[in-house]
């Protein structure tokens, strides 16, 4: 079949296959041999309601966490700072954290929209600037969370070494959102970077609840010893 042949059979795909198939085919596509079909089954098992490997069993000793998504100008400086902001206020002193993203400019400063929702929520990303995750990055981490399904494909296909110590952060959500993809505001306005930011804090009190319960235990099995 020549390439003019192949044209009305394309055309005739589009009508029957839905959009959203297309587009999960691209991702796929555009993510390539190593992270695409750790994509497609994280996507896969996600559709069936399969979620238990996006735990939250992270380790009791854990110290440093990594917040990563794509460019590190939205989502991952948030968590970041909500999160030190949290376990400070607790007084979770050994705690630290950083962010990252999988594709960032370096220097870049966070979104516009970023930036509104965040001051609307009392919390300040205009001296943020965006940083390139790096294999020193990850192997300084104990934890590393990222935000969707293509974040958490490209860090078990860049790092599997790493793949014990990444979760999704939405693994602290709340009801349905727990496990699932807390999704890129960047394509969408300051409404959606509103409700991105609301789960991320959800998420960041819950896992900050747990750390405490975590400090917790591990206190009294010292002193108990």
């Amino acid at each position: 079949m020549t390439q003019e042949q192949s044209k009305p059979l394309k055309q005739v795909l589009r009508k029957v296959v839905p959009d959203s198939l297309i587009r999960e085919r691209q991702i796929v596509l555009r993510l390539g041999p190593g992270a695409g079909p750790i994509y497609a089954r994280l996507r896969l098992l996600d559709s069936l309601g399969i979620r238990s490997q996006n735990s939250n069993d992270i380790p009791p000793t854990a110290q440093s966490f990594l917040f990563v998504c794509y460019g590190n100008i939205m989502r991952s400086p948030m968590a970041e700072l909500m999160f030190r902001q949290a376990t400070e206020k607790v007084g979770l002193a050994r705690i630290r954290a950083t962010s990252a993203g999988l594709h960032a400019i370096p220097g870049s400063q966070a979104h516009p929209w970023a930036l509104e929702a965040s001051t609307e929520i009392g919390f300040s990303l205009k001296n943020h600037q965006s940083q390139e995750l790096t294999e020193e990055l990850v192997s300084q981490s104990d934890v590393i969370f990222a935000m969707d399904f293509q974040n958490k494909a490209e860090l078990l296909a860049l790092y599997p070494e790493a793949r014990d110590k990444i979760f999704m952060l939405s693994a602290y959500a709340n009801g349905a959102a727990r496990n699932r993809e807390i999704s890129d505001p960047y394509s969408g306005d300051v409404g959606a970077t509103r409700q991105c930011y609301a789960l991320i804090q959800v998420c960041i009190q819950n896992l900050t609840a747990r750390l405490v319960a975590l400090s917790s235990n591990s206190t009294s099995a010292t002193k108990n010893s």
